[in-house]
């Protein structure tokens, strides 16, 4: 064997020098195996996911941990939500379907919320069990989905840990911040009033422990945490209450929009926003950038565990909003659910294996593209009903040539209801139902009592000037025949319809 093998050298040696190279193979053992190592096949990546609830870009600037993230690795610049509303939007992330596929239209019942999103199969449809399948250890922190109690049997005789979930500690009522309940594994935990207890420093100190106990484990793995933050009633950590004493509201072009007689009835009857107003969205907006800076730090914290751990390599974090929200602009005082970009364009940072540092992809992402990507990562091929795409392509530095040009939003405004802890979504100023286009340069709006908004966004980025009675009768029919195809898909038909404009 060995004369044998010195034989195929010296062939070698002439190939190369005559043919520029060779192979030596060998069908025996390979060297690991030979000394008693048995070879192991690569481990997948990890995966951790800060998902935050109502984190609006302008709040980013104040979050020096993600500014980081965003040196370090890849800014999504036109991620767009299919609907800019907390369940609604987290079903879709869930399962990677628009809205009108989840049958989660709503926050609560009867068109939306947990019981609906259960009730539709959607946990089973989730990514994680796909994952745990596949060889994960998967934990989530913190918001579930609006309307789930963390006492809730579910049938059984003790609180609820839904399918795919290898760690739960998931809370109801999180948004105060303080005393609260969490179903942690199964069992009920209550969290008081001490300083301590602030919800997002305490899943900051279970995602850090999650992190350090999978560390030893052989199997890769999936974190979400979920932040309440930057929910209202905005409530800071209260070493962060003090910060922060000057600052105000952003005045873009759009703050208190000066003439609003082209815009829809629901928002044409809108004052202008006087003194006192504005003081309290200042008031608002100061607390919810200190209330971020605990999820900044909880970001900090992560990426530090990760590296101190050397794992950081091997590690995707990914930080994002489930939707965003307005503070004076247009003359609303404070919320979200319309289809203007403060609401539906959220920031999305990945950094992780071969992702390109410094770099912002301007191409559109959907929140339904976050099931599919985490699949992909996972080694998992996503089901045939899921209507995103995998973002995989674009963190490693590519441009897909078919990527989609257009975004779907679609929302339905719901009946009121006192489970709604804003009593934001069935207000009187709230937009009526609609259904709207977003491109790089242009969105259009169709709502349910026939009115339109069409705003050239290349001349008009913050949406002041509507121009849908001047569009060309076969313009505005091919937007609305597009926007018909997209809010009736399923699967790859949602990604053929969006590659038109």
């Amino acid at each position: 064997m060995i004369r044998h093998r010195r034989l195929a050298a010296v062939l070698c040696l002439i190939a190369a020098v005559g043919l520029g190279g060779c192979s030596l193979q060998d069908d025996g053992p390979s060297g690991d195996a030979k000394n008693g190592r048995a070879t192991k096949a690569p481990k997948k990546p990890n995966i951790v996911f800060v998902l935050t609830d109502d984190l609006s870009w302008n709040l980013v600037a104040h979050m020096p941990q993600v500014l980081q993230m965003q040196r370090d690795g890849l800014t999504l610049g036109n991620f767009i939500v299919a609907d800019s509303l907390c369940c609604t939007s987290r079903a879709t992330i869930f399962t990677g379907r628009y809205p009108h596929n989840t049958g989660v239209r709503t926050n609560f019942p009867p068109l939306g919320g947990y019981e609906v999103f259960k009730r539709n199969g959607g946990e089973q449809a989730s990514f994680a069990p796909s994952l745990q399948k596949s060889g994960y250890r998967t934990a989530l922190l913190g918001k579930y989905m609006n309307g789930y109690q963390p006492d809730d049997t579910g049938g059984g005789t003790k609180p609820y840990v839904p399918p795919g979930w290898s760690e739960w500690y998931v809370s109801g009522n999180g948004y105060p911040e303080y005393d609260y309940n969490l179903n942690e594994n199964g069992r009920l935990v209550h969290y008081g009033a001490r300083p301590q207890d602030y919800l997002t420093d305490v899943l900051a100190g279970k995602g850090v422990d999650f992190i350090k106990r999978s560390r030893g484990s052989a199997q890769p793995f999936f974190m979400e945490i979920a932040t309440f933050a930057p929910h209202g009633p905005f409530v800071p950590a209260p070493r962060h209450a003090g910060q922060f004493a000057g600052l105000r509201a952003p005045r873009s072009p759009s703050f208190n929009e000066p003439d609003i007689r082209d815009k829809p009835s629901w928002l044409r009857s809108h004052p202008k926003l006087r003194r006192p107003g504005i003081g309290r969205i200042d008031a608002g907006f100061r607390d919810r950038v200190r209330m971020v800076q605990s999820v900044d730090e909880m970001v900090g914290r992560i990426r530090t565990t990760l590296k101190e751990l050397g794992i950081d390599r091997e590690t995707y974090v990914v930080f994002g909003s489930d939707n965003g929200f307005h503070m004076g602009e247009h003359r609303l005082a404070g919320g979200k659910m319309t289809a203007f970009d403060t609401d539906v364009r959220v920031p999305f940072v990945f950094t992780g294996p071969d992702v390109p540092a410094g770099r912002t992809a301007g191409q559109i992402a959907q929140n339904t593209d976050l099931a599919p990507t985490f699949q992909e990562i996972a080694g998992v091929r996503p089901p045939a009903e899921t209507d995103g795409r995998s973002l995989v392509p674009l963190l490693r530095g590519g441009t897909p040539p078919d990527w989609r040009e257009t975004a779907l939003i679609e929302h339905v405004k719901p009946a009121p209801s006192p489970q709604d802890p804003d009593r934001q979504d069935s207000a009187p100023g709230a937009p009526t139902t609609y259904n709207a286009l977003r491109t790089h340069d242009m969105l259009y709006v169709e709502y349910a009592d026939g009115e339109r908004e069409y705003y050239d966004r290349a001349h008009d980025p913050h949406e002041l000037t509507n121009i849908a009675g001047s569009l060309p009768e076969q313009r505005r029919r091919h937007l609305s025949d597009l926007l018909y195809a997209l809010t009736h898909c399923t699967g790859a038909k949602c990604a053929d319809a969006g590659r038109s404009r």
